[in-house]
This record gives structure tokens, C-alpha cells and sequence, in this order.
């Protein structure tokens, strides 16, 4: 759907101005239903379309061309053939791209451009068969593959302690006590709380994000006799991690959350603004979503809901476990900037497919499609985990301590004992009481309808009543 077709609210607020000759507002006609859900913001939109939201199929075509002729015509093929291999896989990666970004379908985003969503439609495919390519090779040339993209990789990765002294206060350190402390404020300290800050804002609930880092904590605490590096101190789980970072990321984020769903969404070309100081900020507010639509989760509403809502919270869980596993298994450094990338890749693409996820949820229709971006989405992190599984089942298979299953085990069985008691249990627990119920209140309504005739009021000449009689002072017929 382009600009000019874009229809996310229903009619204008009280009050706000019209300009002349624009199609002002997006209004059903009479009697007609907006179709905008209660949690969606109403939406005021002048209907300017200019050359930056027109489609550009014919000029990308055009330019495309002339880079491919000049390559072809002009410049001299080199006689290397890593090279060219490299070179050309690139550039069938950026035709597609380009095809992509004029001819993909738009999601539910649409700001700052529909294009730049649809790039990262289409990088998703492109990472995707990646990664489809690198799990069909065996483990040691997928791991020397990835000295064409960087040369210092397909090296492995040196040990390292991650542990180490946990005490907060060490005294035996009298020149820096506090100097653990320290160390663990490096730069996956602001790099914790952006990623919980953006988590926020794709999840949009704060319980939610709190059981998704509250249990990523407990998978670091179970798994790491399989992974080094999540061997941390307690302070640093709790107190840094849980506390600090995602405590604090999550409450800024919730609070953004709050300022755009109060923001007045109102949109004007900008052209028909008239101050500078308008102007600029119309430029900014280009970077804020274009409606905005309050994530109503409610997993304890329907079981549809409740496995819905445990799915997301285990993909979470699961591409969180794989951005680790993955660098253990394919020999990444964690400051190598691939890691970086495929964490910028998932801000750009989670925020769509919970969008998307969330429509799909909350939809009415029985038969409504999931949303491109989350297939996509679902199948990268169930790709990603078949890749660690495959390049190093030893590291996988290691059991768990006895303690830790025993936790994991009674954790699970509470889970699905309060699933089994809210879903089933207790529904037929109340729809039984409320039979009973029924029936009672039926079975006293025809009681007290039987009359002395027929349900008719006693006349003249019956007989009194023998409570009736008693008060009288007759004595009553027995």
C-alpha cells in the first residue's frame, strides 16, 4: 500500500484545522465503521504526496542498468577469481535488494519510509539463505567460509575467565577495592540497557519484558557449564544485569511508550507549513511512527492467547541463547562487528514482527495470514539453532546439573498446572456453577408462580390463608 493509500485511523480529532483544498482527514463515510481498534490512536493526515513518497520503480530500473553497462563495457574484468566471486555475489545481493525495496509489500510500519522497511524485508531474505547455505556445508568449511567474508576469522577462540573474583568489596586490594566492580562496567553495560530499551518498544509491556529478563538470567545460571561466558558473578546477574541495565532500559522504554501513545498524531506536507520552527520539527517527528497502536497482550484471556504470548517469550529466549552459541560455534570474537550486525538486524526486524504477531493475535478473522517479517523472523532463529546443533551437538548435549533440571522440572509442572486449571478446570468449574445456578433460580420461578388457581390472586370468597386466618383469629383449616 502506498503513501497515498495508507488508512490507519478513523476521523479527526475535535477541533483540528482543515486546510484548504487537501483531502483532510481519513473519515469513513455516514453510517460506515472506521475499523480502528479501541488501543489505536486517531490519526489527522492532510494527504500530501510528494516526490519523497512517490513510487520510483522506472528511475531505480534506470539507474540500475547504467551501473550494470558500465561494469560490463567499460571496466576490465580482473583475471582473479576469488575476487570476482566475491564481487558478483555482492552485487546479485544488491539487485535484489533494489527489486526489493520498489516491488516488496509494505508492512505495518511506514515511517521514517516504507523503503527502509522494505529493505529490511528483503535483508532478512538475504540472511536467511545465508544462513541455509552455511548449515549445509560441513562444520569446518562453514567455519573457514567466514574467512571470505572477514580473513581473521576460522581461528578459534581463546579462553577466557569470566567468573572470576566476585567479592563487591575486596580487601585485599587496598589501592582499588571496589576494582570487580569496575571491570564490569564496560561497554556492554550501555549496550544491555539500549537493547532492553528497544526490547521495550517492541514488546510494549512491562510484565512481559520483566519475565523475559528475569529468565534469561536463570538460562544464563543453567547453561553455564556449556558456555564460559555465562559464568558471571550473582551481583552481576541480578544487581547489573536485571536490576540495572534491563530494569532501567525497561522503565525508560515504558515511558516512551506512554509519551506516544498521549502524542497527537498529525501530519502536514511539509510545504504547507508555515514557521521554520514547524518545519524542523516535522523533519524529527518524521522518525516517530506515523499511528501508534497500545499492545493489549492478555494472556490469561484464552489459551489461544496464553501459548501465544509462552511462543514469543521462548523465541525471545531463543535468539537471545543463539547470539551466544552462534559465536561459539563459528569462532566470532564478541567484539567482532558481524555480532554487531546481526544485533542492529534484529532491532530493525523485531519491531515489525511484533506488530505484526500482535495483528495477527488480534485480528477476529479465522484464517488471517502471519505477517512476512515474523515468518521470517520465526524461521532466522529456528535456522540459527539448527546451525548450533549441527556445528557442535558435543557443547549441546552436556546435561545439566541435578539441581537445575530439578528447578527446570518443577517450574515446567507449575506451568502447566496453572494452564491446566485456568483453561480447563476451572471453566468447567464455572460453567457447572452457573448451571446449578440457573437451575435453581428456574426451579424457584415455577414455585412461586403456583397460586390458588391457576396463579390467580385468591377472591372474596376462598378461603383465608391459615397464617392469614391466624391473624384474624379464626382458627386455621388444617
Amino acid at each position: 500500500m502506498r503513501r497515498g493509500e495508507r488508512r490507519d485511523a478513523g476521523g479527526p480529532r475535535p477541533g483540528s484545522p482543515v486546510p484548504a483544498g487537501k483531502a483532510s482527514l481519513e473519515e469513513p463515510p455516514d453510517g460506515a465503521s472506521s475499523g480502528r481498534r479501541s488501543t489505536e490512536s486517531e490519526v489527522y493526515d492532510d494527504g500530501t504526496n510528494t516526490f519523497f513518497w512517490r513510487a520510483h520503480t522506472l528511475t531505480v530500473l534506470f539507474i540500475l542498468t547504467c551501473v550494470l553497462g558500465y561494469v560490463t563495457l567499460l571496466e576490465e574484468t580482473p583475471q582473479d577469481t576469488a575476487y570476482n566471486t566475491k564481487r558478483g555475489i555482492v552485487a546479485s545481493i544488491l539487485v535484489f535488494l533494489c527489486f526489493g525495496v520498489t516491488q516488496a509489500k509494505d508492512g505495518p510500519f511506514s515511517r521514517p519510509h516504507p523503503a527502509y522497511w522494505r529493505f529490511w524485508l528483503c535483508a532478512s531474505v538475504v540472511y536467511e539463505l545465508f544462513l541455509i547455505f552455511i548449515l549445509f556445508q560441513t562444520v569446518q568449511d562453514g567455519r573457514q567460509f567466514l574467512k571470505y567474508v572477514d580473513p581473521k576469522l576460522g581461528v578459534p577462540l581463546p579462553e577466557r575467565d569470566y567468573g572470576g573474583n566476585c567479592l563487591i568489596y575486596d580487601t585485599d586490594n587496598e589501592t582499588d577495592p571496589f576494582h570487580n566492580v569496575w571491570d564490569k562496567l564496560d561497554g556492554f553495560v550501555p549496550a544491555h540497557f539500549l537493547g532492553w530499551y528497544l526490547k521495550t518498544l517492541m514488546i510494549r509491556d512491562w510484565w512481559t519484558c520483566t519475565v523475559v529478563s528475569v529468565m534469561f538470567e536463570f538460562l544464563e545460571y543453567s547453561l553455564e557449564h556449556q558456555l564460559p561466558n555465562f559464568s558471571e558473578c550473582w551481583w552481576d546477574h541480578w544487581i547489573m544485569d536485571v536490576l540495572v541495565c534491563n530494569g532501567l532500559g525497561i522503565y525508560c522504554g515504558m515511558k516512551t511508550l506512554k509519551w506516544l501513545s498521549l502524542k497527537t498524531y498529525k501530519w502536514q506536507g511539509l510545504w504547507n507549513i508555515p514557521t521554520y520552527k514547524g518545519k524542523m520539527k516535522r523533519i524529527a517527528f518524521q522518525f516517530t511512527p506515523y499511528s501508534w497502536v497500545r499492545f493489549e497482550w492478555k494472556p490469561a484471556s484464552s489459551l489461544r492467547r496464553w501459548l501465544a504470548v509462552c511462543g514469543i517469550i521462548l523465541v525471545f529466549l531463543l535468539a537471545e541463547l543463539n547470539t551466544f552459541y552462534l559465536k561459539f560455534v563459528l569462532w566470532l570474537p564478541p567484539e567482532h562487528y558481524l555480532v554487531l550486525l546481526r544485533l542492529v538486524f534484529f532491532v530493525n526486524v523485531g519491531g515489525v514482527a511484533m506488530r505484526e504477531i500482535y495483528d495477527f493475535m488480534d485480528d477476529p478473522k479465522p484464517h488471517k495470514k502471519l505477517g512476512q517479517q515474523a515468518w521470517l523472523v520465526a524461521a532466522i532463529t529456528a535456522t540459527e539453532l539448527l546451525i548450533v546443533v549441527k556445528y557442535d551437538p558435543h557443547t549441546l548435549t552436556l546435561s545439566l546439573p541435578f539441581y537445575i533440571a530439578q528447578c527446570w522440572t518443577l517450574g515446567s509442572v507449575l506451568v502447566l498446572t496453572w494452564t491446566v486449571w485456568r483453561f480447563f478446570l476451572r471453566d468447567i468449574t464455572l460453567r457447572y456453577k452457573e448451571t446449578r445456578r440457573q437451575k435453581q433460580q428456574s426451579g424457584g420461578d415455577q414455585g412461586g408462580a403456583v397460586g390458588p388457581v391457576d396463579g390467580q390472586p385468591p377472591g372474596p370468597g376462598d378461603p383465608p390463608e391459615p397464617a392469614q386466618a391466624e391473624r384474624e383469629g379464626a382458627p386455621a383449616l388444617n
